[in-house]
């Protein structure tokens, strides 16, 4: 028994030194002291209650003590921690920024950094320029011909438009824009392709870095491909509309002459219904004529002369019937 109580007392004095240990970084502040940085312990332990990692303040005041970077304070790494920094990549940053000459303030890479973008990257892509390649711009001269072109943009950081400024996909956006209207401008596809530097020349002479968290160094054209005859296409669907168009006039005109047809038709029938209708009152108008005594009898001969004659005017203004004819081989009889 004796020996276990010693044993969970040699334990609780471990954990209890642990705990101290933690709470009470004395190596990091040591550590501190010998890099020249100038902290107290209560600092440290204050830093563990408020959840601020002391190793990382440490770490990051002791680089920039060492890269001559004495603005750079704890209570301002901390703030920036707790706002969701990221506290080595700002002294990374500013640093870098040192060492090339670049005027970056601790206040400007703190916002960079809070804005979501990677203020390290940003301090070497303005040392070191970034090369962007844009994806296949399609563009039609004014010949009608297609042309498929990619550019290289090189592009370096500006750090003072980092914080509000336009990202990579607008500097995209309008270098194409910039690629087409050049293109549309020429007056032939074979223009382009002799001088494929004009279209640079265009392009970086409408300022397209304004606004954005870049400068445009350079706009270079890597490949030109011929795509199609987009001006045949087009007239080609333009004579296949016109086509269209007078098929679907002249059907209308086909049907409104059927129609008209139909209805002369009609007309011509209610005309000889009206006629024959009218030719089934005559024998009652005679009868009728005869009763009251207004048509007599050499009135009705003169009238059946006449209708006599009528039908044989009728029958000899007629073609003559043409007569059978037998067949070679065969006897009248047969017929």
């Amino acid at each position: 028994m004796e020996n276990f109580g010693a044993l969970g007392l040699l334990a609780v004095i471990i954990v209890l030194f642990f705990l101290f240990l933690y709470y009470v970084p004395v190596l990091l502040w040591f550590s501190a002291r010998v890099s020249g940085v100038r902290t107290s312990l209560l600092q440290l332990i204050l830093m563990r209650v408020r959840k601020v990692p002391p190793a990382a303040i440490v770490r990051a005041l002791i680089v920039a003590h060492k890269a001559g970077l004495h603005d750079v304070k704890r209570d301002e790494l901390e703030a920036h921690y707790l706002a969701g920094g990221h506290i080595e990549k700002v002294v990374n940053a500013l640093v870098s920024a040192s060492k090339a000459n670049i005027d970056l303030t601790f206040q400007m890479a703190t916002a960079i950094d809070l804005a979501g973008r990677d203020v390290f990257e940003a301090v070497q892509m303005s040392v070191n320029p970034k090369v962007i390649d844009t994806p296949p711009v399609a563009a039609v001269a004014k010949d009608g011909i297609q042309l498929i072109t990619k550019a290289r943009v090189t592009v370096r950081a500006n750090i003072k438009q980092l914080v509000g400024g336009a990202g990579e996909e607008t500097v995209l956006a309008r270098v194409g824009e910039g690629i087409v209207s050049s293109i549309g401008s020429s007056s032939s596809h074979k223009a382009v392709l002799e001088n494929p530097d004009s279209i640079s020349k265009v392009v970086l002479g409408k300022g397209l870095d304004a606004g954005t968290a870049f400068e445009i160094l350079s706009i270079d054209i890597a490949d030109i491909d011929i795509g199609k005859n987009i001006g045949a296409e087009l007239q080609i669907d333009q004579a296949d509309a016109d086509k269209n168009i007078a098929q679907a006039k002249a059907e209308e005109r086909r049907a409104m002459a059927v129609a008209e047809e139909q209805e002369m038709k009609a007309k011509a029938q209610q005309a000889r219904a009206n006629v024959i209708q009218a030719e089934a009152e005559i024998p009652r108008a005679i009868a009728d004529a005869f009763r009251n005594g207004n048509l007599g009898v050499m009135d009705y001969v003169k009238y059946r002369n006449v209708e006599a004659d009528t039908s044989m005017r009728e029958s000899i203004a007629k073609p003559p019937q043409t007569a059978y004819r037998a067949p070679k081989g065969k006897d009248k009889d047969d017929k």
